[in-house]
């Protein structure tokens, strides 16, 4: 059974900083590309930054430079460390997993990041 467990969202102030995890169980999850969405009330979900199996990274262009992904393959985790954060990144974050062979993903239940004073 797939499991892609987030954590480390909750409540911050703008310019404040959160750590997100998303810890996987029951993949290969060295060959996963591992991304983070986000879907706020209203809007679309959306990419946030993606790492792939090589480490290659990608990033909205709205949190290039604010936000870093990575992975830690021993863990099975991804993280994604959030700075200098902005009211309009009140969201609820979600985890990804995508397998390009086989191109099947799966999905974290999302974990909610309100940034507000």
């Amino acid at each position: 059974q797939v499991q892609l467990v987030e954590s480390g969202g909750g409540l911050v102030q703008p310019g404040g900083s959160l750590r997100l995890s998303c810890a996987a169980s029951g993949i290969s999850f060295s060959i996963y590309t591992m991304g983070w969405y986000r879907q706020a009330p209203g809007k679309q979900r959306e990419l946030v930054a993606a790492i792939t199996a090589g480490t290659s990274t990608n990033y909205a262009d709205s949190v290039k430079g604010r936000f870093t992904i990575s992975r830690d393959n021993a863990k099975n985790t991804v993280y994604l460390q959030m700075n200098s954060l902005k009211p309009e990144d009140t969201a609820v974050y979600y985890c990804n997993a995508w397998n390009s062979l086989v191109r099947r993903d799966y999905w974290g239940q999302g974990t909610q990041v309100t940034v507000s004073s």
